[in-house]
């Protein structure tokens, strides 16, 4: 029966939600599974399995190989009467791990094999101390691998180190992961860690280390919890394994839920896989397995990445017991009424297992989570994390497409046509005058509205229908240089602006002026300017120049600017995805880490905190319009127009005449660190006031807004801009308690602009001491510069 409602992908008010691939994982396992216990595991409602790559059989003939050549060496030693404080030959052979054998191991070649995610052995000990077992360790997971990637597998899941304790043990382990990536060149390697380091968490089975050197097991004195020495492991494994696009984590959940700080890390992170044993599973009422809110909103978060990790429920069944029992196919046919009955009230066939408790539970918690919003149709979640290089619409000339993606935004356009209205209201009752008065006619209540850069229109649109709403007369003009978009607008005018607008084929920076209505002969002056120049850094698309070529035909005092002012924000942010994304682009693009990427950030993890006098987002500078003084105005009234480039003598850059330097910015922000991490660039966004209310009325701006703690009070669902990414070159790690100090400019030659960037690390050593402990390079973009 189907039902009704938003839960119903029939029904017409059905809303989706992320949905939960569940895989199963037996710690116990020493076998892969025939396939008779595959399909019952299937059936009590898994979607797949991990598979160990060897047997018992293995692990008996390795402990006997080590075992055999320490009983060896030891012989050897006696043989040469050597004492306990003489060391053995350094050279002495070490004990080499032969090739597998078909006892080795159940796992084969099969149509299923690309569903199994094959689990290393977890009795090896990669970090070990002993250089024999370490060795050992290594030898194993490299013919694992081997035999693995030939298999077919392409995903293989290796336990993670144990402790962190040891950094040459974590350096050993590292090393090793990053040679088994080359032998098992086709497959995705994910390192099965915990959030961190609960106690129980952990692998329990048995380790060489465990057997052969038991005394180094004991447990060590208890000390505080590190929450983040865990990531930290990790951080090192990925770091020796230069962020491959093949390794990524399968995050343990520990049974209480840590603090945002360390969530938000992890879920920068390449998650596969989130990993649910049976005791993070509490008992309800009723008796049936649940999770705290807690886990439940960890989990809400997390599946909301685009590359939604799957989840694994670890030894809640089917027991190994259950499936070495192979169902009677006679009793599956022809089941008794009471079988028959049961299976009906399950949902099920009579053969099949009933579902497994813990998988219903899942389902169950699948269908509670809160239904995608506006901000994630697919459309918009395709673009999570998806680097794009910042338009050049003043060196371009964009296609339609990019035009409609534009318009599709009703948010901003709203904010633009509220903007316009209020002008309008204002502009009545502060009496001002209008720059269609003449001395016949001084009063003429006509306004001159201007819409440069007009694309396609939408900002003419609003513009008339403020006009219309506000009972405003105007005479409107839009410019646009792009040749293909002005074919749209000429038909646009014919068939929806009945050709009330005045359309004009121009760069906006050199157009004469509107010539008015039953005064062609005059070139007049405008009233308001309307603009969509912004870029995702506010100034990155060059609005302060464009603006700067057409703001001489404003009137003044009067005349007004919409956007009025826009200011540019940064913060520092991990992004390993986009670290990894933009060094496989090198190679094709030397310059990838000194352009600046317009990107929908999303696994990312803002690392600074809020602080007095120190915010998350901190404002780098502002741009103004119009601009009191215009230095290209005044070189040209001295030099000509022509002679734009002649060196003024002012000490610009690059021999230019200065008439852009007053475009130029620089900021210096500090930002607080608490808890120690790694940054791999930095995060831009923007805010603009389109209309500050002039009637001194305690009005609040008309205002839109990408911040992320500012974007839904100022302009909620508004999708038009994406943030900008500031990359570095490599990773800038910082220890707890730190300060981030960020440099950066905007840089012009009067023929283009560029941004340089710069992060230091300082930390505090005594209550009036810093220390820096790390610097990036000085980035620049100049060789892929906004060309004016």
């Amino acid at each position: 029966m189907s039902s009704s409602g938003s839960l119903n992908p029939e029904s017409d008010s059905f809303e989706g939600r992320p949905v939960f691939y569940i895989g199963q994982h037996d710690s116990t396992r020493t076998e892969a599974l025939v396939d008779d216990q595959y399909t019952q595991v299937l059936n009590s409602g898994f979607r797949f399995v991990t598979a160990p790559i060897t047997n018992q059989h293995f692990f008996n003939r390795v402990v006997d190989l080590h075992r055999a050549y320490l009983k060896e060496r030891e012989q050897w030693t006696e043989q040469r009467g050597l004492t306990a404080a003489q060391p053995p030959n350094a050279s002495l052979p070490g004990p080499v791990v032969p090739t597998l054998t078909d006892k080795d191991t159940e796992l084969y070649p099969s149509n299923y094999i690309g569903s199994l995610a094959v689990y290393f052995s977890p009795w090896i000990d990669l970090c070990s101390s002993d250089p024999l077992i370490s060795s050992i360790s290594r030898q194993v997971l490299n013919l694992e691998a081997a035999y693995a990637n030939f298999c077919g597998a392409r995903t293989i899941v290796v336990p993670g180190p144990r402790n962190d304790d040891s950094s040459r043990g974590i350096a050993q382990y590292a090393r090793a992961i990053r040679e088994a990536m080359h032998v098992a060149n086709r497959a995705n390697i994910i390192i099965h860690m915990p959030m961190y380091r609960e106690p129980g968490l952990d692998e329990k089975a048995e380790t060489l280390s465990s057997i052969f050197n038991p005394g180094n097991g004991l447990k060590a004195k208890e000390k505080e919890i590190d929450l983040f020495s865990a990531w930290d492991s990790w951080n090192t494994i990925r770091s020796v394994c230069s962020y491959s696009m093949r390794l990524f984590v399968a995050l343990r959940v520990p049974r209480r839920v840590p603090e945002k700080t360390l969530q938000e890390r992890w879920f920068a992170e390449p998650l596969h896989y989130l990993t649910i044993g049976q005791d993070i599973f509490e008992l309800n009422r009723a008796g049936h397995p649940s999770l705290s809110r807690n886990h439940q909103d960890l989990i809400n978060r997390y599946m909301r990445l685009r590359s939604i990790p799957w989840l694994i429920l670890c030894d809640v069944g089917p027991r190994p017991e259950e499936l070495a029992t192979r169902p009677d196919e006679m009793a599956a046919e022809f089941p008794s009424l009471a079988e028959a009955s049961q299976a009906l009230r399950e949902s099920r066939r009579p053969h099949m297992p009933a579902m497994n408790a813990h998988v219903g539970y899942m389902r169950y918690l699948e269908r509670q989570q809160p239904p995608f919003s506006a901000m994630e149709t697919p459309a918009l979640t395709s673009f999570q994390d998806w680097l794009q290089p910042p338009l050049q619409p003043l060196a371009d000339n964009l296609e339609s497409a990019t035009y409609e993606v534009f318009e599709g935004d009703p948010v901003k356009y709203d904010r633009y046509e509220t903007a316009i209205t209020e002008a309008m209201v204002e502009w009545k009752e502060l009496k001002k005058p209008t720059s269609t008065a003449t001395p016949e006619n001084p009063s003429n209540p006509e306004l001159v509205v201007t819409v440069a850069g007009a694309g396609r229109g939408p900002l003419v649109t609003r513009a008339l229908r403020a006009a219309e709403s506000t009972g405003t007369p105007i005479q409107i003009w839009a410019l646009e240089k792009n040749q293909d978009a002005y074919v749209y607008l000429l038909r646009k005018n014919k068939v929806e602006w009945g050709n009330k607008v005045t359309l004009v084929k121009t760069d906006m920076r050199g157009w004469e002026g509107p010539r008015l209505k039953g005064r062609e002969d005059v070139i007049g002056k405008v009233d308001i300017l309307v603009t969509e120049l912004l870029g995702s850094f506010g100034d990155n698309e060059l609005s302060p120049e464009c603006l700067d070529g057409i703001q001489n035909h404003l009137a003044r005092p009067h005349g007004m600017s919409i956007p009025h002012s826009y200011t540019a924000h940064l913060s520092p942010i991990a992004t390993p995805r986009l670290f990894a994304d933009i060094s496989s682009r090198v190679v094709g693009d030397p310059n990838a880490f000194e352009t600046p990427w317009v990107v929908r950030l999303f696994a990312i993890d803002y690392v600074a905190q809020k602080v007095p006098d120190h915010p998350r987002f901190q404002q780098a500078w502002e741009f103004a319009h119009p601009v009191e003084v215009a230095r290209a105005d005044d070189f040209a009234a001295e030099h000509g127009k022509a002679a734009k480039h002649v060196t003024g003598g002012v000490g610009s850059m690059a021999g230019a005449s200065g008439t852009n330097e007053h475009n130029a910015r620089h900021c210096h922000l500090t930002f607080v660190c608490p808890t120690r991490g790694v940054i791999h660039g930095l995060s831009g966004f923007f805010e603009s006031v389109l209309y500050a209310s002039q009637t001194g009325a305690g009005k609040e701006p008309v205002e839109i807004s990408i911040l992320p703690d500012q974007i839904d009070r100022k302009s909620k669902d508004m999708v038009s801009w994406f943030p900008i990414f500031f990359p570095l070159k490599k990773p800038l790690y910082f220890p707890q308690d730190t300060e981030l100090e960020v440099s950066m400019w905007r840089q012009t030659d009067d023929t283009r602009v560029w941004y340089e960037w710069l992060v230091e690390v300082y930390a505090w050593v005594g209550p009036d001491t810093r220390i820096k402990v790390g610097t990036s390079d000085l980035h620049s973009s100049r060789k892929v510069a906004c060309l004016m």
